[in-house]
């Protein structure tokens, strides 16, 4: 148990992090001090969690930010009486282990391990409320046994299948990736190559069978970020559209089916536009079209980062356009995706810009169907028309405006059977195969006679092997292990083989959330009446960067686990916060585009390039080992302390905002903290129970005052994520204090001193509770309970009256609340400034607004 015997009272002068960080630590430690309560039943829960970090071997200012943040949250809701959920995990699979594994030669797992102790004990230096208890690491046997188990859970729901398709490659980290692991350059999330295109079997999971709950529940989040839920309804794409359904006049059995949102214009279709994998391309046996064709996909492949042109290739093959029988020519065109809607597109290039585009390039008709104006006649298209308007050149619709005719055309394609009103989605399934050895091993045994058999749970985990063998670029994959890959089919019981394909380790990371409340259990991922009680995580912290990836796979993981009965939860995350990045000066030569390390620079005040003297740019970028401008968290701490750490990083920015990295502005909080300490150091060297000399009604009406607006505003601002102006506060309750101390009694002095702390207390730990047991507190100040402030004690006695003398300002005068009319003037009119207006002069009228001004005509 703490004790005021813990704590010099005859502390140094100087304020010394080094002399108190690492003992308070030790000491929470030792008292489990932040272990979660669970048999605080009568008690509010609050659960409190950071994204995971991943070992990559260094805490970076980012996890700082993080970290801190949440742990200060965690911190308050202590303080308000809850019992908090405060863990820490390690998101500790894939590509970068592995590739780092393979530079030094050594097992994954012992490099992962390394790292994790390695950043441990850095994330301890920071003092964080972290329930240590309950870490893991996703690449534990006993975590990943439950990652299979889900997989399983999923399998049985009928959401897992696997198939052959068109995939995204890696060709740096030889894998495959999610859709959403592309960037909009068509590069790889991690690696930067440009992604390839290959035709594998691969393990998908069907996240499209909730895109319209996905949809439909971000109005339930209404503690997101808006960008955030913006980001995420567009990458689910949801669109009303109609299925219309093209013969082809070659092939009288197939046909083409084209998803629209535009039926309105069917009458303009001039040509329809098919993916250079279309499965009608089957049907081409040209071998002069098929040559083309091979130079396009190496055209689309190689200019992925680039404008690309609106490349098209006639097929010779017509279509019939089902609403007036018209032939129009199939093209294969480079601007139609595979992977949206059904591979195919009708051209309209009266309408739509990219197939006006696309028309005048490869000299195709252009058919005007829509006009703004009916009463006017039309005249040549200079590019689309794509506002409302009036259907022309429609046949029976003409006239119709283009809402209505929607509507009617699609009607009449139903009726006629060639069209089908259709929801389409952006969103597509969820690619988890990865051809890589560190990852969570698929659980399903290939046989001849049953096919993709899923392993007996009983018989999970299947486990990495740990006897591997590294190459100068490579481990060797799980296929090349035979002793690993043979196995017998959980069926019929003859040989069979493992998937050596290994799970994307998004799939870890997507459900982490939900073992912590159940992080000892050896029988189960995690115990339903726990996630009922515990979860949704009543506060998240990240980056924004995982708003599509790591946050869509989350909610929808806990859905489909909701529907497999595991427990009851819609969403996993009730209030979300997205920080922004860390950034710091990173110097770079214009010319060269490289980046100049500052410890190669002679003079920093006037930066230039050593080698070739031109003068550097100087720009606040994030924080990045390529470009020389990474800040060392544990530099930081040694020089300053953890506790100036924390406070300047909540200080410098709002949270949700970039955070530029200044070394007066670290300065300025140590030195903050370097007054705190001196206020306390001397109050406690002297006798608590002396009498302050000169006592005064004002002051003590000042530094209640001053008490009670800390305790409200410092109470809103961490409510409201608004820290930097948290800490604008303590800095003004700070003041008041240094000003009114020596001139109130001993009570109310001792009570601004023990308010002070418990406020500081979130923000930066170790000196709250140093400076509390100097003031001769036994128990640690985490333990208290957060104060409230008095309304009674804000309600102001008196205001400032402006006192005007025909509109303009002359004086102004303090007066009581309370105060009459008549003493209102009289106070008034034997002021010295304003007799010196209104002297000789006859006053008209006098015109008082309680509470504001007084106004004297003359």
């Amino acid at each position: 148990m703490i004790t005021s015997e813990n704590t010099d009272k005859r502390a140094t002068n100087l304020y010394k992090p080094s002399d108190i960080e690492g003992k308070w630590q030790k000491i929470w430690e030792d008292d489990n001090l932040y272990n979660t309560d669970e048999q605080a039943s009568n008690k509010e829960k609050f659960y409190a969690l950071s994204m995971f970090p991943y070992p990559s071997g260094n805490l970076h200012m980012g996890h700082v930010r993080n970290y801190v943040i949440t742990d200060l949250i965690a911190r308050f809701q202590r303080f308000q009486g809850k019992v908090v959920l405060h863990p820490m995990g390690w998101d500790a699979f894939g590509l970068p282990a592995e590739n780092a594994a393979i530079e030094r030669g050594i097992n994954p797992d012992k490099w992962t391990k390394q790292n994790i102790a390695h950043m441990k004990s850095q994330l301890k230096l920071l003092g964080l409320s972290v329930d240590w208890d309950r870490e893991f690491a996703t690449c534990d046997e006993n975590y990943y046994v439950w990652t299979q188990f889900l997989f399983l859970e999923l399998h049985k729901a009928g959401l897992v299948y696997q198939k052959e398709s068109e995939v995204n490659w890696d060709p740096i980290d030889n894998t495959v990736l999610a859709n959403e692991q592309v960037d909009s350059e068509g590069k790889s999330w991690r690696s930067g190559a440009i992604v390839e295109k290959k035709l594998l079997t691969q393990w998908f999971l069907k996240i499209t069978d909730y895109a319209e709950e996905l949809l439909q529940d971000l109005e339930k989040l209404n503690e997101w970020p808006e960008r955030v839920k913006i980001m995420q309804e567009n990458w689910i794409g949801k669109s009303i559209g109609t299925n219309i359904n093209f013969k082809i006049k070659e092939f009288k059995k197939e046909k083409i089916q084209v998803f629209t949102t535009r039926p309105d214009t069917l009458f303009g279709v001039t040509y329809l536009a098919i993916s250079v994998n279309h499965p009608l391309i089957k049907k081409i046996s040209d071998n002069k079209i098929l040559s083309k064709l091979e130079n396009l996909k190496i055209y689309l492949q190689e200019s992925k980062d680039k404008d690309q042109k609106k490349i098209g290739i006639p097929t010779n093959l017509i279509a019939i356009n089902p609403i007036n029988s018209k032939e129009i020519p199939i093209w294969i065109a480079s601007y139609v995706l595979d992977e949206y809607g059904t591979g195919a597109v009708m051209g309209v290039p009266a309408h739509d810009e990219r197939d006006f585009e696309f028309a005048k390039i490869n000299s195709i008709d252009i058919k005007q169907v829509i006009i703004k104006d009916k009463d006017k006649s039309t005249s040549e298209l200079t590019n689309a028309f794509t506002d409302n308007g009036f259907l022309i050149n429609s046949n029976n619709f003409d006239g119709l405006n283009n809402s209505d005719a929607k509507k009617h055309i699609s009607e009449h394609g139903e009726r006629n059977g060639w069209a089908e009103n259709k929801i389409q989605f952006r969103l597509r399934d969820w690619l988890i195969s990865r051809q890589r050895y560190w990852g969570c091993p698929i659980p399903i045994i290939k046989c001849t006679n049953c096919g993709s058999v899923p392993v007996n749970k009983k018989d999970i985990p299947v486990k990495l092997p740990n006897e591997i063998k590294i190459s100068s670029n490579k481990i060797n994959s799980l296929g090349s292990n035979q002793s690993w890959i043979n196995t017998t089919c959980p069926k019929c019981g003859n040989l069979a083989s493992r998937e050596t394909d290994t799970m994307d380790t998004f799939m870890c990371s997507s459900w982490y959330f939900l073992r912590y409340p159940s992080s000892k259990s050896l029988t189960k991922p995690f115990e339903k009446e726990k996630i009922n009680k515990w979860l949704p995580v009543d506060q998240y912290v990240g980056g924004v960067e995982h708003a599509i990836l790591h946050l869509l796979y989350a909610r929808f993981l806990t859905k489909a686990l909701r529907d497999n009965n595991l427990f009851d939860i819609d969403e996993p995350f009730k209030r979300l916060l997205t920080q922004g990045m860390v950034q710091s000066a990173a110097y770079k030569n214009s010319i060269t585009g490289k980046y100049i390390s500052p410890t190669d620079i002679k003079d920093i005040t006037n930066p230039k390039d050593p080698k070739d003297n031109s003068k550097l740019e100087v720009l606040f970028e994030k924080m990045s080992k390529s470009k020389y401008n990474g800040i060392d968290p544990e530099s930081v701490i040694k020089k300053y302390g953890a506790d100036t750490a924390r406070m300047f990083i909540l200080f410098k920015a709002p949270p949700e905002k970039d955070l530029e990295w200044g070394d007066s502005d670290v300065e300025g909080q140590y030195r903050f903290l370097c007054r705190i300490w001196k206020l306390f150091l001397d109050y406690s060297n002297n006798d608590i129970s002396h009498e302050a000399n000169k006592l005064k009604k004002e002051n003590e009406s000042s530094l209640l005052k001053s008490i009670n607006i800390a305790i409200k505003e410092i109470s809103n601002d961490i409510k409201n994520n608004q820290f930097n102006t948290a800490i604008s506060e303590l800095m003004k309750f700070y003041n008041s204090i240094s000003s009114n101390l020596n001139h109130v009694n001993k009570d109310l002095r001792r009570e601004a001193l023990m308010k002070f702390c418990i406020l500081l207390a979130p923000f930066a730990p170790h000196i709250s509770d140093e400076i509390w047991h100097l003031i001769g507190n036994s128990k640690s100040v985490h333990l208290e309970k957060w104060p409230v402030f008095d309304e009674d004690a804000l309600k102001e006695n008196s205001y400032e009256l402006v006192i005007q003398i025909n509109g303009k300002v002359r004086d102004k005068i303090n007066v009581e609340i309370n105060i009459s009319d008549d003493e209102i003037k009289e106070k008034t009119l034997i002021r010295p400034n304003v007799k010196k207006w209104i002297d000789n002069k006859t006053i008209r009228k006098i015109i008082i607004v309680k509470g504001r001004i007084i106004n004297i005509v003359v």
